[in-house]
């Protein structure tokens, strides 16, 4: 039987123990080892581990041996309490062996959890669990986390206290987080907030947020648009050394820009546009980019959006011989003048 992702969600943090299996699936292998913990952890407690009452293996140990997983699944354990059999890395080889555990599944069995990778539509495995009156199958899509996902990691990482900019923040990060990098950031604030019973803030969540190339290329983008045309050079070095494609700078480039042109047309000016952002800023680098967009004209904007559109047309076409670097760092120094004009 298919779970929707309300439905898995709501299963993962309260298990039914009477439900004889369990399949989560999907691309991204740290989401799906993530919900796998919450899982078996709500189902066995913190003891259970130790007390013998989880049996691990992987699938391929499976495919050696089918009659494994039942015998795991049948046995009795030396301590009370649910027990869990968890098959990682299951594939379509290992089908047979869940259709006879599953099959003779009783109330009193060990739970069967398994994890894998991409199953397609077509797949034995997949189809087994989705058709079983019984057992429960959920898919797991590279989505960005949701709200209730941010708020159930905050739980988890102790931090109660979260300001309204700084949960806007931390929806923010997570859209361009993996769920594994995002409960690392939580683990690192929660450190840092250790002892403090003060709200966490959107400069604590920037402060602790990590480092990234999108980072550096903010960081040349806020000097063009502010004229700083000493800096230009220095930090085209280190992206460039860091391997970022020069049309990768033009269509980020543009992006920073399109956002100051739609800030300073829009009606009642710049500091009425920014609140109606989507997706929204904020902290410092709201204040950042109102300061800018309040620099800039409309008119000079339009300029400096063809000036990316040219270069980036000067690039791809298929006469193009001079460096590509020299190209982009040429146009971003005229960008600067602009802004030095206006």
């Amino acid at each position: 039987m298919k779970l929707s992702p309300r439905e898995a969600d709501g299963f993962f943090r309260k298990p039914d123990p009477k439900v004889p299996g369990l399949l989560i699936y999907g691309e991204d292998t740290m989401r799906v080892a993530m919900k796998r913990q919450e899982a078996v952890s709500a189902l066995i407690g913190p003891e259970g581990e130790a007390e013998m009452r989880l049996t691990r293996f992987n699938g391929a140990d499976l495919r050696r041996d089918a009659a494994m997983l039942f015998d795991r699944v049948k046995e009795v354990g030396f301590f009370p309490g649910q027990r869990v059999v968890l098959v990682e890395e299951a594939t379509d080889g290992c089908t047979e062996a869940f259709k006879a555990a599953l099959g003779e599944w009783r109330e009193g069995d060990a739970m069967i959890v398994a994890t894998a990778g991409v199953l397609a539509a077509k797949s034995s495995l997949r189809k087994l669990f989705e058709t079983s009156r019984s057992a429960l199958v959920a898919a797991l899509y590279d989505n960005p986390l949701t709200r209730t996902e941010i708020e159930d990691e905050l739980k988890r990482a102790g931090i109660r206290e979260v300001g309204r900019d700084a949960m806007g923040a931390l929806e923010a990060l997570g859209r361009d987080l993996t769920p594994g990098d995002f409960r690392q950031t939580l683990e690192k604030i929660a450190l840092y907030k250790h002892g403090d019973a003060a709200p966490l803030s959107v400069d604590e969540v920037t402060l602790m947020a990590p480092a990234s190339i999108e980072a550096d290329m903010d960081d040349v983008f806020n000097v063009l648009a502010e004229g700083r045309t000493a800096e230009i050079a220095p930090i085209m070095q280190r992206l460039a050394a860091q391997g970022t494609a020069p049309v990768t700078l033009l269509i980020m480039g543009a992006r920073h820009f399109r956002t100051l042109y739609a800030l300073a047309s829009a009606p009642g000016g710049p500091a009425a546009g920014i609140g109606r952002l989507r997706p929204p800023i904020f902290g410092p680098r709201r204040d950042r980019m109102l300061r800018q967009a309040q620099g800039w004209s409309p008119e000079k904007l339009e300029q400096a959006l063809g000036l990316f559109m040219d270069t980036d047309l000067t690039l791809r076409s298929a006469g193009q011989k001079a460096p590509a670097y020299a190209l982009v760092e040429r146009a971003f120094v005229r960008l600067a003048h602009l802004a030095g004009r206006r």
